[in-house]
């Protein structure tokens, strides 16, 4: 057995640690022997509000297990307070992880400058104030050690994460810096993408994949990273989750080189364009390639063969940072192509725009920064009437080594290169949606991609851009809206300062030009967007990620670190088995394709520790939960299912039939405790795991009684495993709390992914109407009830009890998958019991089975067919034909 990994005498950060993955950090490190730092604001993981409770939670938990924490509350963007937690409670800091983060998920048109630049501040402002507070300290040791945190949101860009997408894979840019300025002081900086749930991702993630995000699957391979005996892995990139964990790195394209001189046309890259994204002969570089040496070979090629014409008559071209060096050579070169042009410029759009005119081009100047997105494309709109193109190009440099590094250097940098961009992308693309046609060139740098010394400010911003362009280029991609991203290498006034004259005049401008239009242009043959491009001195390559095949730990036994130590070489190694991600997807294919990786080893210790459970659960009953209610309650209810205001006997209180719907009995059960918790009676348990499959409703006396006090006790009535999910049934009885008679029983059959495979029982009991299977005949229904939903379903069906955000809130409904708040099924479910009471009387019974989603404004349809004493019904979405209930049947009283 490997020796067990320690951190004895070590002090640890961890941000963000109240909860999900850092809570798994700080307890980890504590029972390693490290002194901790707790920090959590205790906001929710959308950045409101805050609460002292979830770092005290985790703090007290560590000292009860004899270990050593202080908590903190400061919020990230205050690092100097947190890494002063450190220093005066343990006297010292070693290591910082990086870890605090929050989701605002929108689509890019209906972003607010708020959602972009709340996650700038938390993920990338925060992991630098930190990182910076703790930097004096690691030099003086000759000793630190850095974990940031990014996601396959921010590798591969995802859709609805613009901003999340930047401010991830800014991450990585800066991680790499920071490895570069920290090697000689023994400073070993990585960054991780974690796959792991947490309170940001348990709305995102199919369910079934949420069992194996446990946050322990990603605490191993950092503590790994954060070891003393690290001290060569730095400026590395992984990605890790359920059992899987591989390496990344920059896979670069031999690339197309040709002749610098007039030849050098958008034409003439386009007909070679197949050399470009050839990686036939790939390099693994950790800078910008060698541009003098491909100088000199490119002096020496004969003039260049022509491709197709392109021709921007008709297009309005807007370049930001147009006044000079890169962004005045595009200026000219869309104006010679045809296009209306826009210079973007602070200092002087003034003189790129005559000479444009001068050569008998149209072209206008918007003197303004960047950041003033709205302004600069206000501009094209009030001269040209419309944008096509825009190429963000803006940019300043602040260079200063790390430990000198402060915020008047950092903010600049970031809000001209990654919010500029931001902005200005930002106020054209209503423009490029409406007209169904967007170009868009960002610019990145090698410094980004690679990381540089002196400009982890600059190395982050830059990174940031390729992670927004990546998003957006999924965003667009259905509008005919391209995105791609260049890495220039030509001398400007930002690079003067570095390179010798004679190399300054080699590196024109004018031979980047060719590319972005080629870009920009209609013709691009093969992957049009969301690629990244180097770009300089008649060259052009693409860059793209390259995985190594990595090692997948067996997910039925607790990976340790000392078990990823052992596979090190399997996980770092890249051979054949190696691929190339390009989507999200593709990392949680791998965490996917482990999921049948089982070791056998402690399955049926472990399995039956879930038998028992059940066992004992079955032959206990919960404690009975109370529900008072009144006749405001009874309207509201009746309310939300769909009466109307002239339907009397439901919403006025004061009518000599005033009553509520049957199908109330749902509600007093909805909050009944349980003699048991998911996680005790099956395997990888969370939230989102859970599909509402089944009710069944008895309703026990009528009239149902319009105010009252109740008591609802709830059991657990059978658990099957299904192998790969398991179905739990429970059962409530709601009693009269005055009288003790029963009112209303309830059975709710849940489907829980991925929760199967503990050798339950294979087969659910016969329970009757509970578990009929109510088949609709197939002839005619003999009637037929039509109710359209209103907007405000959900809104007003919630007031009932069901607070869930998923039927409320976008942003939430969005990352559980959904284009928008869903109705909720107990909802829908009223709403085709009213239809059945309404046609043919009470009923002692009524039972549906769940089969689809509906939104609040869509028309339900149900159909009924009475057969004897039973009316058997099924309930459909008018606008999509799909059912919404299906298996469903009622027994008239």
């Amino acid at each position: 057995m490997a020796e067990q990994l320690r951190y004895d005498g070590q002090v640890v950060v961890v941000t963000g640690a109240g909860g999900g993955l850092g809570k798994a950090y700080a307890t980890f490190f504590a029972s390693r022997g490290a002194s901790v730092v707790v920090n959590d604001l205790g906001s929710s993981f959308k950045g409101e509000g805050g609460s002292t409770k979830a770092a005290d939670v985790v703090v007290n938990e560590i000292k009860a297990a004899g270990g050593k924490a202080v908590a903190n509350y400061d919020s990230v963007e205050n690092g100097d307070k947190i890494i002063d937690t450190a220093i005066k409670a343990f006297g010292r800091i070693d290591i910082l992880i990086n870890n605090a983060g929050i989701l605002r998920d929108i689509s890019f048109k209906n972003m607010k400058d708020e959602d972009w630049d709340l996650i700038f501040k938390v993920h990338v402002k925060g992991s630098y104030k930190c990182a910076r507070a703790a930097w004096p300290h690691f030099r003086k040791q000759k000793y630190g050690r850095v974990i940031n945190t990014a996601s396959a949101a921010g590798l591969f860009g995802n859709f609805g994460q613009a901003n999340y997408s930047a401010a991830k894979l800014a991450m990585v840019g800066f991680t790499e810096t920071l490895a570069k300025e920290g090697a000689k002081y023994n400073i070993i900086s990585n960054v991780i993408a974690p796959v792991a749930a947490s309170r940001m991702t348990e709305t995102i993630m199919p369910p079934d994949v949420l069992a194996l995000m446990k946050p322990e699957w990603v605490v191993p391979l950092v503590a790994v990273l954060v070891h003393k005996n690290n001290t060569s892995e730095s400026g590395s990139i992984f990605e890790v989750g359920g059992g899987h964990i591989a390496k990344l790195r920059w896979e670069r394209s031999s690339g197309q080189l040709l002749k610098c001189d007039q030849t050098y046309t958008p034409s003439a890259v386009l007909k070679k364009w197949d050399q470009v994204i050839d990686f036939s002969k790939p390099q693994y570089p950790s800078g910008p390639n060698d541009f003098l040496t491909l100088l000199e070979e490119s002096v020496k090629m004969s003039p260049n063969e022509q491709g197709e014409k392109i021709d921007f008559t008709g297009r309005v071209a807007l370049v930001t940072g147009g006044g000079a060096g890169i962004g005045r050579a595009y200026c000219l070169a869309f104006a010679k192509y045809g296009a209306a042009v826009v210079v973007n410029d602070l200092v002087n759009p003034d003189d790129v725009v005559n000479e444009i005119k001068k050569m008998g081009g149209k072209a206008v100047g918007a003197k303004y920064s960047a950041e003033d997105g709205d302004a600069v494309v206000k501009t094209a709109i009030d001269a040209f009437g419309r944008v096509d193109i825009v190429v963000n190009n803006a940019g300043i440099l602040r260079d200063k080594a790390f430990t000198n590094m402060d915020d008047s250097l950092w903010d600049p940098v970031m809000n001209v290169h990654a919010r500029g961009t931001y902005k200005v992308t930002k106020a054209a693309w209503p423009y490029f949606l409406k007209q169904k046609y967007g170009r868009v060139v960002n610019t990145t740098s090698t410094s980004g991609i690679y990381g540089n010394f002196g400009q982890a400010n600059y190395s982050a911003a830059k990174c940031a851009i390729l992670g927004f362009s990546r998003a957006l280029a999924l965003e667009g991609a259905k509008y005919n809206i391209y995105v791609n991203t260049i890495a220039p290498n030509a001398g400007t006034a930002m690079t003067k300062t570095i390179l010798p004259e004679e190399l300054v005049q080699a590196f024109k401008p004018e031979y980047i030009a060719p590319v972005v239009l080629a870009l920009c242009s209609d013709k691009v043959p093969k992957n049009p967007t969301g690629g990244l491009y180097e770009v300089g001195s008649g060259w052009v390559g693409r860059t793209r990620w390259q995985r190594s095949g990595g090692h997948g730990f067996p997910v039925d036994v607790p990976l340790t670190p000392e078990a990823v130590v052992q596979h090190w070489k399997d996980i770092v190694t890249f051979d054949s088995r190696a691929d190339h991600p390009e989507k999200t997807q593709d990392s949680i294919q791998k965490i996917m394709s482990n999921m049948e990786n089982r070791s056998g080893e402690g399955k049926t210790a472990a399995s039956n520790q879930y038998l028992e459970a059940i066992q004992k659960a079955l032959k206990v009953e919960g404690k009975g939960t109370e529900y008072k209610y009144t006749e405001r309650d009874v309207m509201l209810y009746n309310l939300g299912i769909g009466a109307k205001r002239t339907d009397l006997r439901y919403v006025f209180e004061g009518n000599d039939e005033f009553q509520v719907l049957p199908t109330f009995g749902v509600i007093p059960q909805f909050d009944a405790e349980m003699p048991f918790s998911f996680d005790e009676v099956v395997p990888n348990f969370s939230p989102m795991m859970l599909l509402h499959g089944e009710q069944y409703l008895e309703i026990k006396k009528y009239p149902i009684p319009t105010s009252g006090r109740l008591i609802s006790k709830g059991k657990l009535l059978e658990v099957v495993d299904k192998g790969n999910a398991a179905i739990l049934k429970s059962g409530v009885t709601t009693v009269n709390a005055e009288t003790g008679e029963e009112l209303f029983y309830n059975e709710s059959t849940v489907f829980l992914r991925g929760c199967g495979g503990f050798d339950g029982q294979k087969k659910g009991a016969d329970r009757g109407a509970s578990t009929a299977a109510n088949k609709p005949p197939s002839r005619m229904p003999d009637v037929v009830v039509e109710e359209k939903t209103t907007e405000e379903q959900a809104a007003v069906y919630r007031l009932s009890g069901d607070y869930n955000p998923l039927h409320i809130d976008p942003a939430f409904a969005k990352m559980g998958g959904f284009k928008q708040p869903i109705l909720h099924g107990l909802c829908f479910f009223g709403i085709a019991g009213k239809a059945v009471y309404e046609k043919f009387g009470p009923y002692k019974n009524i039972k549906v089975r769940f089969a689809g989603t509906v939104m609040p404004g869509q028309t339900l349809v149900t159909e009924m067919w009475k057969d004897g004493n039973k009316i058997i019904f099924q309930t459909k979405v008018k606008e999509t034909g799909k059912l919404a209930i299906g298996g469903a049947a009622a027994e008239l009283a």
